[in-house]
């Protein structure tokens, strides 16, 4: 068993909220491996960070995407930073993978430069600024479907996935 899709992209491109529309659209479940990420752990993804540091929480996020890629057979959101692990990529191949991409200031409308993001802290506009440009090309090179959000409405980027679906 393998996901219907998966979506990648990175914080405030959509993933949830345009995958659990691709969901309900194609009449499959949804699931994000931020929330099994939470279940495992018992706690935020802010709180993994804190308590527990980054490298606890990229273990948790790799065993998440590895166990839902096997186990989930609908749309599946993978945490922003997922494609970091090679692991991870290395299980993409051969799923369709949609990277939702956002530019810099839609991500940082979306997600508010000053909400409770760990990776984004002390200086929340050079660190999203870094992100884009670090993940960019790990998502380009899971992405078999690439959509851009920008200024544009969840409903409106799932119908361009849609139609882009093989």
């Amino acid at each position: 068993m393998s996901p219907r899709l998966v979506v990648v992209g990175p914080p405030g491109a959509g993933k949830t909220t345009v995958g659990t529309i691709l969901a309900a659209r194609l009449d499959v479940g949804f699931r994000d491996t931020d929330d099994d990420v939470e279940t495992a752990a018992g706690k935020s993804v802010s709180d993994i960070f804190v308590d527990d540091g980054e490298p606890r929480f990229r273990e948790l996020e790799r065993a998440a995407a590895s166990t839902a890629l096997v186990e989930h057979d609908g749309v599946l959101a993978l945490g922003g930073g997922a494609v970091e692990s090679e692991q991870t990529r290395m299980a993409l191949r051969g799923c369709v993978v949609v990277h939702l991409a956002v530019g810099f200031a839609d991500a940082a409308g979306r997600v508010g430069l000053n909400r409770d993001r760990p990776l984004l802290l002390p200086n929340p506009r050079a660190q999203l600024r870094a992100l884009l440009a670090a993940r960019r090309p790990l998502y380009d090179d899971v992405a078999t479907i690439t959509v851009d959000t920008s200024g544009r409405s969840p409903d409106e980027v799932a119908a361009d996935v849609l139609a882009r679906l093989p």
